[in-house]
């Protein structure tokens, strides 16, 4: 091996030591310009997101809530109409279902002619009525005469008896007997007379009051005619509001009794039950403005404002309620039911033709300050 290839490889192993080193990225002002913009820009992303998110309070725990009406007969039988309004908007007095009604039918018959029936007797007590006036006024003309002979006789005995007195001469007591036996006679019939009119009068009276039991009778008829006519529409259920008819369960012949549901509607009027945590209610008032957004419409923001906070957490209504005297006791943020009602704004979305209802999950983000 020649000198000269032995110091080659010394050579070659000296170059790396000889060649300059690469400066670190830390050494460039370059880098630092770029971390101190990088960082300033994250923190004042931070400062401005939080300024803008402290202003609102949100939660996914929301949905679509409404008063759902639930369709039921309060008489049984079997089902002869029932309307195709499946899923379908109605107004309210819209007939939905009809009843077989052929009792209440029978019943409405019989009450109307026992009404008529009724109104017959009324007639009659009231011709009874004025038979009875015109007999006492009858017995009152009769009794003229006899009155009027009893008072002559009375003045002729009282004559009599006073010329008596004066002059025991003057009349005969054959006489005298008979004016007392004529005054005792005429008063006799004076009296008939008299009792005749009494008697007419009460029969007038009785008459009287047979007209008035007449027309209670009418009244009470009258009152049956008219729950057979609630009876027979208890077999026509109708809309009792406007909505969206849904969960239809029966058909035209199904037999149905008191309290079967046979469908339900659900209102036009419908709003947003958030259930947000305790610790958002800090800044939440009536009147708020709130964001709502559909998970079935994400694209489509509506409006609303809150319209009433529940006095009490969801748990203090549950049917068993928790009872937390125990050593184990963990406390866990509560829940708050908050109502949110729609808003119909000039361009903005109408929840009204959009197919809203019960249940449906919803995002709703109030605006607290």
């Amino acid at each position: 091996m020649s000198a000269d290839q032995s110091k080659q490889p010394q050579d070659d192993t000296a170059k790396p030591d000889d060649a300059p080193k690469k400066p670190s990225i830390f050494s460039k002002p370059l880098f630092w310009v770029v971390l101190v913009v990088v960082v300033g820009a994250i923190v004042i992303g931070s400062v401005l997101y939080y300024l803008d998110a402290r202003q609102y309070e949100t939660t996914d725990d929301a949905f679509v809530d409404a008063h759902i009406v639930r369709i039921s007969p309060t008489v049984a039988g079997t089902l002869k109409q029932v309307a195709d309004v499946d899923n379908r908007h109605v107004e309210a007095g819209r007939l939905l279902a009809v009843i077989s009604a052929s009792g209440p039918e029978a019943r409405l018959s019989e009450a109307a002619a026992d009404v008529k029936q009724a109104e017959a007797q009324f007639e009659q007590a009231r011709a009874q009525v004025a038979a009875a006036q015109a007999t006492r006024d009858q017995a009152a003309a009769q009794a003229r005469g006899p009155l009027a002979t009893a008072a002559k006789a009375q003045q002729d005995l009282a004559r009599y008896e006073a010329l008596q007195r004066i002059d025991s001469a003057a009349v005969a007591g054959q006489q005298l007997d008979a004016a007392r036996a004529v005054a005792r006679s005429t008063a006799a019939e004076a009296t008939a007379a008299r009792q005749q009119i009494g008697s007419a009068a009460a029969n007038v009276e009785v008459a009287r009051r047979q007209v008035t039991a007449a027309r209670a009778v009418i009244e009470a008829r009258q009152a049956s005619v008219r729950q057979a006519n609630v009876t027979l529409g208890d077999n026509r259920l109708t809309a009792p509001v406007s909505g969206q008819v849904v969960n239809r369960q029966v058909n035209v012949g199904s037999y149905v009794g008191p309290g079967t549901q046979l469908m339900a509607i659900v209102p036009d009027h419908i709003w947003v039950t958030a259930n947000f945590k305790e610790t958002q209610l800090q800044r939440m008032k009536i009147g708020q403005p709130v964001m709502i957004t559909v998970d079935a419409y994400p694209d489509v923001k509506f409006t609303g404002h809150v319209d009433s906070v529940q006095r009490g957490a969801g748990q203090a209504f549950a049917l068993l309620p928790p009872q937390n005297a125990t050593g184990n006791y963990v406390k866990v943020v509560q829940r708050v039911p908050v109502r949110i009602e729609f808003d119909v704004k000039p361009g903005g979305p109408d929840p009204r033709k959009y197919p809203l209802g019960p249940g449906m999950s919803v995002v709703p983000t109030v605006k607290v300050r």
